[in-house]
């Protein structure tokens, strides 16, 4: 099992009831939450925040490329580049690590703990889900009426940097 950490401030012990869960390869610990992610489904999430995020153009990488963005969320860093988009990574990290005050890897695994964090709630009915046709953008609400749980703040753009083959 891996551990990826996020955040300040752990709590223990972490809090069970809102851990989402979905094998034991990497562990996200952020808050006083712990999710546990298969392989699959994080490599999917980095992937995901990568494009969100704006520093690659779009979801089809190869394994390699997946590998290194995996290592950069996982470790902080690659240490050996296996892709092109790795190898760029690391020519340029003084250039990409921060943007307008922004750490990269602090913001990929935010995005990706949102994710996890969403969908968990989704699943057990504390969120519902709609689409904004006028953002074009999912919009989040409590079936209750109350307040959203998670407001889903803008994220800062690696575009201007972005990998580009």
């Amino acid at each position: 099992m891996r551990s990826v950490r996020t955040g300040q401030g752990y709590a223990s012990p972490v809090e069970a009831a809102g851990n989402y869960d979905s094998g034991d390869d990497y562990v996200v610990e952020y808050m006083r939450y712990r999710f546990t992610f298969n392989a699959d489904d994080f490599r999917e999430r980095v992937t995901a925040a990568a494009v969100k995020l704006g520093l690659v153009g779009g979801n089809e990488l190869d394994d390699d490329e997946t590998a290194d963005l995996v290592e950069l969320v996982e470790r902080d860093g690659i240490d050996e580049p296996r892709s092109s988009l790795g190898r760029y990574l690391v020519r340029r990290w003084d250039e990409i690590s921060l943007v307008q005050g922004e750490s990269l890897v602090y913001w990929l695994k935010r995005v990706i703990f949102r994710g996890a964090w969403l969908d968990h709630h989704l699943k057990e009915g504390k969120l519902e889900v709609g689409f904004d046709e006028e953002l074009a953008e999912f919009a989040y609400h409590d079936p209750q009426g109350g307040r959203a749980l998670l407001e889903l703040l803008p994220t800062p753009s690696w575009h201007e940097v972005q990998y580009r083959p």
